[in-house]
């Protein structure tokens, strides 16, 4: 028989194993969900496939195994009604055909056996109730209850039953509809969209853990914004993320205004996303969070009109809150999107001034390895529509670009660490550790920076004898340059 669909061999050799299995045992099995969906859309399809059974799942999964791997070893969840087979990179879950029942306060269904139809109508959205037959004269045949097919051909959301019910019952269910729209490039069917405003308060009962992943599926999408712009239309934004909301608006004083800070890091955060072709998600939150300080910065001066002052600083101190409140990792990820938002004003900055190679020496150890990542947060946060505008902004960071690889090449700046070390310093001067010593090191560092002694080790000693003296500290032992120190091993290393 022709299959009416393009499937992987391997997954062919999957369902005909699972075909198989159906016939011998009399129950009959299903593939659905996500895989369905994608396999009508044609998009990469993933080596985690879902069935539905109308039968034992445990005897089932075990024949599959059996067969597919050599070895009945599956993995069973009793409480859910499920059971996974895995083999390599490939994990199947079988579950058995339910209907679920929900209470007020909790988004974790009872659970009741259930005919398919019951099954694929309790399912999120209509693209994700579709099946394929496994069995008899289903085999390779699309059932399709509820027009899924159909949403798919007009790139639309809905939900198999009143969505009403749908988001109340699982709140979550409000986010994954925003997420899939914004995956698939497709739009809310506006009951959808009346349900969710209708709903938004219930996704209080939902973990920020669940929200926040959700979250990171949208930005990680070709067009983060389109589901930024979903999330605050329909009111659920500002459930979890008040700050994020609270960029939005322009406010006028004698005539003059501001940019809506809310759209501008929408502009941002789809700049950076084309420009990340790698998927750094935590690129995309500083774009997302680097104006975050703006709205409790912003003053407004009868000559200069609108000023946001310092809201890279105080917007970097706002993150470890947001996160801890999120329940997001507060760890080097944290770290790393605080740098870029506290940093993100200085190349900008740079480029009205003056370059010199003091500011460049700073900004390049201030940035470390994240340089390069500051250099696109920067480019991303150009959204002007002035054509000639932005091209002098562009050329204006291109200038610092080149600045900066002169100045890298010739000082080596970036993650420096002084030549001369704390230990040295202790050595040269008889001292403990202390503040002193840490004074000393410090001035060294500022000396580099700033230009007034190269970042070489001679001139570094010279400096800390210089330093010292003026602290009335005396020399009590002469410390020769590192290579002096390893010269002798060198040697004997080379003559052995």
């Amino acid at each position: 028989m022709k299959q009416p669909f393009s499937i992987p061999p391997a997954h062919r050799r999957i369902f005909e194993v699972v075909s198989r299995t159906a016939e011998k045992t009399g129950i009959p099995a299903y593939v659905v969900g996500g895989y369905v969906r994608d396999l009508l859309l044609g998009r990469p399809l993933k080596n985690d496939i879902d069935f539905t059974l109308l039968g034992d799942v445990e005897r089932f999964a075990r024949e599959v195994a059996r067969e597919w791997t050599g070895k009945p070893r599956i993995t069973i969840y009793k409480r859910f009604g499920t059971a996974m087979v895995k083999n390599k990179d490939t994990v199947l879950e079988f579950v058995t055909a339910r209907k679920e029942s929900y209470s007020p306060d909790s988004r974790k269904p009872r659970v009741k056996p259930a005919t398919l139809e019951e099954d694929l109508r309790r399912r999120d959205f209509t693209v994700n109730a579709m099946a394929v037959g496994l069995y008899g004269d289903d085999y390779m045949k699309l059932i399709d209850l509820f027009g899924g097919k159909d949403d798919l051909e007009k790139k639309i959301i809905r939900t198999p039953t009143d969505p009403h019910i749908t988001f109340s019952d699982d709140p979550l269910r409000m986010m994954r509809a925003v997420r899939f729209a914004t995956q698939l490039d497709f739009d809310l069917a506006p009951e959808l969209t009346e349900a969710i405003k209708a709903n938004k308060e219930r996704l209080k009962i939902v973990s920020p853990e669940r929200i926040i992943d959700e979250l990171n599926k949208i930005l990680l999408t070709d067009k983060p914004s389109k589901g930024l712009r979903l999330l605050f239309e329909t009111g659920l934004l500002e459930q979890f993320f008040p700050e994020l909301v609270a960029l939005h608006g322009v406010e006028e004083v004698e005539g003059k205004t501001h940019k809506d800070n809310f759209y501008h890091t929408l502009q941002v955060v789809d700049n950076i996303a084309r420009a990340d072709r790698e998927g750094n998600l935590w690129l995309r939150w500083a774009a997302l969070l680097h104006d975050i300080g703006k709205p409790a910065s912003k003053r407004f001066h009868p000559e200069t009109g609108w000023t946001f002052h310092g809201h890279e600083v105080l917007g970097s101190k706002m993150i470890p809150g947001i996160f801890r409140r999120l329940h997001m990792p507060l760890n080097r990820d944290m770290k790393y999107v605080q740098k870029l938002v506290k940093l993100s004003a200085r190349p900008i900055a740079l480029t009205e001034d003056h370059v010199t190679d003091s500011a460049v020496r700073r900004l390049l150890f201030e940035a470390g390895d994240e340089f390069e990542d500051l250099m696109k947060l920067c480019e991303a946060d150009i959204t002007t529509k002035n054509r000639q505008r932005k091209q002098r902004y562009i050329a204006n960071l291109k200038r610092v670009m080149e600045k900066v690889k002169e100045v890298e090449e010739r000082d080596r700046i970036r993650n420096f660490q002084p030549p001369v070390t704390g230990e040295m310093i202790m050595e040269t001067f008889g001292l403990k550790p202390s503040r002193m010593v840490g004074e000393i090191k410090e001035a060294i560092k500022e000396a580099i920076l700033d230009g007034i002694i190269p970042n070489r080790f001679e001139d570094a000693y010279r400096y800390m004898l210089k330093v010292g003296k003026q602290k009335g500290l005396e020399v009590k032992k002469e410390i020769p340059p590192p290579e002096d120190k390893n010269s002798g091993r060198k040697e004997e290393s080379d003559k052995a």
